[in-house]
């Protein structure tokens, strides 16, 4: 199949929505920015996360467990960690796949392994329910507006079928190809936003130790071949002392690499550039930013050059 680009439209219809009910599975720092969207274009949301309170928190109604869910909704989102977590959500006796009823639709938008995401898909399909893949790009930030992209896998009618619900939440849909595609998307896209931020927070730790003008010296990075998302993006920001809190932490970064690696070991490709971001997070996390978001790599790279910030004091009020 031919992967094929699908921009939603600007806002669901109200007979799209009429009498829709999703089930929404990890209200985290992803999935809970999410249901609040999906809360807010009108939809009624039936929520579950391990941690009480959290689908009160974002407007959603809150289920006892997983069963429930499944039981009330005929399309659940899943966002969650890793494929670990959805494997143990989806299995057991109290999982997902134990509840599930022909014709539903579970909608993964986890960073997931492939491989895994296809052996669930299939274990569904012999009760006929359908997974779909969905990768997400944008962070927080993209999550709060309801423009994240998603990275789709699966039968294309389905997905086509499910504007519904991705409308509240993305400003683009790209139908990959079969179920798996969509991860493997996201996997590939996680680790070059990996590597450009490990590679921009070293050399920004460098201009800085060099003495030169680091909003000067983004312009020159955005106006030359080094030009990457970090430098368009998040360093304009953190040089002013905003590291853009919320999102993706270091932690998970590694996490993300790591599986990367393990996707490219499956598919007989050498991942020669994957040693040095986990270097980068994996310093990060033993000098204590691992929980921390992402962007503070550039700070474990500095403590090491010295002490290094790439921002003024005054650019926090005059506290680090």
């Amino acid at each position: 199949m031919t992967p094929t680009t699908t921009s939603t439209p600007q806002t669901a219809t109200e007979d799209a929505m009429d009498g829709r009910r999703l089930g929404f599975v990890g209200l985290g720092n992803m999935g809970g920015r999410m249901t609040r969207r999906l809360v807010e274009a009108g939809l009624d949301v039936l929520g579950f996360d391990t941690v009480a309170g959290r689908a009160a928190e974002v407007g959603a109604e809150p289920a006892a467990s997983l069963g429930e869910v499944a039981a009330h909704t005929d399309v659940i989102l899943l966002s969650l960690p890793d494929s670990t977590v959805v494997e143990k959500v989806m299995g057991g006796s109290e999982g997902l796949l134990r509840h599930t009823r022909k014709g539903q639709v579970i909608i993964d938008l986890s960073t997931s392994a492939p491989a895994s995401t296809t052996r669930l898909g299939a274990e569904l399909a012999e009760r006929g329910a359908t997974l779909v893949d969905a990768g997400i790009s944008g962070g927080a930030a993209a999550a709060d507006k309801g423009t994240l992209t998603l990275m789709t896998g699966g039968d294309a009618a389905v997905i086509e079928s499910l504007a519904w619900a991705f409308d509240p939440i993305s400003s683009a849909v790209f139908h990959m190809g079969p179920l798996g595609a969509g991860h493997s998307t996201k996997l590939l896209n996680n680790f070059l936003n990996a590597v450009a931020l490990s590679a921009t927070a070293e050399v920004m730790v460098a201009g800085a130790k060099a003495g030169l003008d680091l909003h000067r010296l983004l312009d020159v990075l955005n106006s030359s071949s080094g030009v990457n998302f970090a430098t368009l993006n998040r360093f304009p920001k953190i040089v002013d002392g905003d590291y853009l809190e919320g999102g993706l932490t270091g932690r998970l970064m590694t996490k993300d690499v790591v599986a990367y690696v393990e996707h490219l070991g499956k598919l007989g490709v050498p991942s020669l550039n994957a040693a040095a971001p986990l270097a980068a997070f994996g310093l990060a996390t033993q000098l204590g930013y691992g929980d921390q978001i992402s962007n503070r790599v550039v700070d474990a790279i500095g403590d090491l050059a010295g002490g290094i910030r790439v921002h003024s004091p005054e650019a926090q009020g005059g506290q680090e």
